[in-house]
Order: structure tokens, then sequence, then C-alpha cells
């Protein structure tokens, strides 16, 4: 059976594996979101219905962006529209600019979860610019029909995307009469590496990168490929023993369940469905993804980033499973835990399993997880979940069938490294910030430890998928407090010898 990673969004929040079919048998599609992605993730957005947008203090702006950077044929020199957000309140000329580098969705929902860069802008007296990466949100090359093929599709990959960083911030400089102002980007889960690998590439755009939460080890087979879902029944077992106990065994009761005759039209009514189901890996995917989710957006204060949750709350799901009296069944407790997830605010009546709309945008990452972002995942017998393992040629098929192309599964490694990634790092670049929460299950394909004086991993025991870039909170605990502070600390002194060396 193929198993599929969780994004991020932001949000990831990357879904490796296309197998967004709520029918499907293979593990629900997710990332994180902070890259999520799938059809469980439309199912999560579809339950709770979106808020109209806050109001951003940013401009808006469009940059005409070259289609094809690697190519020079008379079809890649195409011109699309680039959205970017700007923010100069506190910029004069010749200061730095801090640039986050998009995800794989909307980038007006990564902005309003980015608050960590409103928050230090004036002690830098920063611009910032937030850009959204192509075939996302408002950024796309072919317009509605940018997903109609992969004759299109083909343009959505992550050399693009950090080429179109690289064109758009130059070009930003040079339209600011101000060339020598320091750039540092930043980004979270995917974007995360997107910022890691831009300033290995573009070392002469950026001089430094902050890549909260980005796995930029989770391929090949560089990290264990079952680390992930160990990682998110790890965070419900330090919870409760009994907690991650009942999970784990309410797949066999849900299973059961569906075999009997009337089992869907049962599980329906245990599942407050708005609709009866039409296949048990409905509900399956809806509480599967209700705990991944909350395992990474497991942030010590009240947060609203996938869905209005409660501070830790995957102590909380627990807490409602424990609580339960004896002889209750595990698939109701684990139905019950997952619900804080997609009704915390109590409002919704019934349950939309399937047919969930995409409303932040983010299914162009079945392509990129069926092309470039092939991040293997399996269940071990010590997961909550149930067993899985990864077949490439199930996953490869699977793709070929979707989209008509091959997965290229070594590619990234080959672009931007994994294998040994400590030497190969330490002399070829310098300036990052790999900032990690050990309660993200994506930590575990991140850089965890310091690979030399200036590549530095900032690591937090009870940290959740790049917490450090939410605003901040007068409640937020100490560690959190001292990471940012650490953070801060650390990229003054990258602008400082910056500006020191300008003088020379």
């Amino acid at each position: 059976m193929a198993s599929s990673s969780p994004s991020l969004l932001l949000f990831l929040l990357l879904s490796t594996i296309a197998a967004t079919a709520t029918t499907s048998e293979s593990l629900p599609t997710t990332f994180p979101r902070t890259a999520v992605h799938g059809s469980a993730l439309k199912q999560t957005l579809n339950t709770h219905k979106p808020k109209p947008k806050p109001k951003l203090p940013f401009k808006t702006q469009f940059f005409p962006q070259i289609l094809d950077h690697f190519t020079f044929t008379p079809k890649g020199s195409k011109i699309f529209y680039q959205r970017y957000l700007i923010n100069a309140q506190y910029w004069c000329r010749g200061a730095p600019i801090f640039v986050y580098t998009g995800n794989e969705g909307d980038i007006e929902w990564f902005a309003t979860n980015t608050g960590f860069l409103l928050d230090i802008a004036p002690t830098f007296r920063a611009m910032l610019v937030f850009i959204e990466h192509r075939f996302y949100g408002e950024s796309m090359p072919f317009g509605k029909e940018s997903y109609k093929s992969p004759e299109t599709l083909g343009y959505l990959n992550s050399q693009q995307a950090l080429a179109d960083f690289a064109v758009l911030i130059r070009s930003l400089k040079q339209n600011l009469s101000s060339e020598a102002s320091p750039v540092v980007v930043f980004g979270g889960s995917y974007g995360g590496m997107l910022a890691a690998w831009f300033r290995l590439k573009y070392p002469h755009v950026a001089i430094g990168a902050l890549a909260s939460s980005a796995p930029i080890l989770q391929f090949d087979d560089i990290t264990p490929w079952s680390s992930f879902y160990d990682a998110v029944s790890l965070d419900f077992k330090e919870a409760s023993l009994n907690c991650y106990k009942v999970i784990k065994g309410s797949w066999t009761e849900l299973e059961a369940m569906s075999a009997k005759k009337g089992g869907l039209a049962e599980i329906s009514k245990i599942f407050r469905t708005c609709k009866d189901i039409t296949s048990v890996y409905s509900a399956r995917d809806w509480l599967w993804s209700a705990f991944v989710y909350t395992a990474m957006v497991n942030y010590p204060t009240k947060a609203n980033f996938m869905m209005p949750l409660p501070a830790y709350p995957v102590e909380e799901m627990c807490k409602i499973i424990d609580r339960f009296p004896h002889g209750a069944t595990k698939l109701s407790r684990a139905f019950a835990a997952a619900s804080l997830y997609y009704n915390y605010s109590g409002t919704e009546k019934c349950f939309e399993l399937e047919n969930g709309k995409d409303v932040h945008g983010l299914h162009g990452w079945d392509w990129q997880a069926c092309t470039e972002m092939v991040m293997p995942m399996t269940c071990s017998n010590e997961s909550m979940f149930p067993p899985s393992s990864f077949e490439y040629q199930e996953f490869a098929d699977d793709c070929m069938k979707k989209y008509g192309v091959m997965p290229r599964p070594h590619w990234i490694t080959t672009e931007f490294g994994g294998s040994r990634i400590e030497q190969v790092l330490k002399r070829s670049t310098s300036n990052i910030i790999f900032s990690n929460g050990m309660q993200d299950p994506w930590s575990r394909g991140s850089v965890l430890k310091n690979i030399s004086s200036s590549i530095i991993a900032l690591v937090t025991k009870r940290g959740a998928h790049h917490v450090d870039f939410r605003f901040a909170t007068k409640e937020d605990p100490d560690w959190l407090i001292e990471q940012r502070r650490q953070e801060v600390e650390i990229i003054q002194k990258w602008i400082h010898d910056y500006n020191a060396d300008l003088k020379q």
C-alpha cells in the first residue's frame, strides 16, 4: 500500500503521493502545510467555512515574470504576472529587505500566519516582501488553463520558483535604487526548503536564510521513511498512553464496522455526516487528517492556522478520549477527539467528509509530488496508524495514470544535495538557520544539529510546525521567546558583517 506525506502547508503543510481520491486505499495525502494537500485537506477546509480575509498591512503588486528561466524558446519567453505583497512602513534606502519565499498556496494565507516578520520589521527597519509561488494563488502562468495538462504544469517546479524569486528581488532592488540593501529570505515548511535552497543557489542575491520546519532531508533514504508518522504517534503517546492506544485501536473497529451490512450508514451516523459517505476511506482520512494536522500545529497558544484550536490541542484531544466512560468504543472516542479539530467552535451541526473544496488553492502540490517532491513515507508497527509500506512502482503508476508523467525520485537530492548534508553545506554555503520543534513531525527530515558557526540549528523540545513564525503573544512560553531572540540576534550579525564588508 503506497503512503502519502502530510503537507505545509503551511501548510504547510508536503504531500508526496498524489492519492487524493477519498476511495483510494493509499494513506491520506497530507503535508503542512504548513501545506497540506489532497482530499483529506479539502474535507478539512470545507468543514470549516472560511472567514472573510483579514486586512493585511501590505500593498499588492504584480511582477511581469518570464515563464521559463532555463530555455530560450519562444514559448519560454511568455510573460505571466506574479503576485507579491510589500510593506515598506519602516524601510529606508539601504536598509534590509526581508523576503518570504512563497509556499504551495495563496500568499495572503502565509502572510496572515507569518506575524514574526511584522514583529521584527521595526527593529531592522526592514522592507517585507512576500512572493507568491508560481501556479498558486493569483500567480497563474496560463490563467484558468494553468492546470490543464502536463504541457502547462511542466513549468511548475522548485527550480523555476527559485529563479522567479531571484529575478523579482533583483528587479525590485534596482527599481528602488537600493542595490546594496541586504536581503534575507524566510520560509516555513516547503517555503523553508525554498529559503534554504535559495541561499545555496543564489548566495549573491540573499545574504542569509531562516528556514523554519524545512524537511530538506525527507528524500531518498536519508530520513527513515516511518519517521513522520512515528513522530505524530509519539506526540499523542507523550500526552497520554491510553489516548495513543485508543487511536491505534480505532482503525480496526472502523474497518470491522464498514464490513457489516449497513456499515457505512452506521459510520455516517457516528461521524454526524451531512450526507451518507460512499466509502469507509472518507471516514478514515477524516480521522487521520485531524490527528496529523493537530500534531503539526500543536502550538502553545490558541491559533487559527489550519483550523481554530486551543493551546496544545494534542493534549486537549487526549483529555477528551481519557474522560470517556469505561466501555465506550475506541471509534466513538477517536471521533470525539477528532471533532476538536473540526469543530472547536462548536458551531458545526454536521460534517462534510467528501467532495471538499480547495479554498486555499493547494492542489498544484499533487503535480509537484508526482514529479520532483517524492518523499517516501510508511507507518511502522509502533505507529498509532495502520502499518503500511511504500512501493515506488505503485506510486509511479498512479502518477502516470493521473498526469502522464514519471516521477524523478532522486532529482531533488541531485539538484540541491541531501546525503552527507553536513559536509555539503559546510563547504558550499553559510548563514542559514534551520529552526525546528520536535513536536512537529516534519522536524525529523530537517537539519537538527549545527553544521558550522554560521549554519545553525535551533531546536526546541515543545515546538510545532514553524511556530516561531507566528505573531508573538503575551502567552508565549519562555522557550519560544528565546528561540525568536536567538534568530533576531543571528540575523543582526549577518547584516552587521555584510555592512562592515561594504565599508572596506
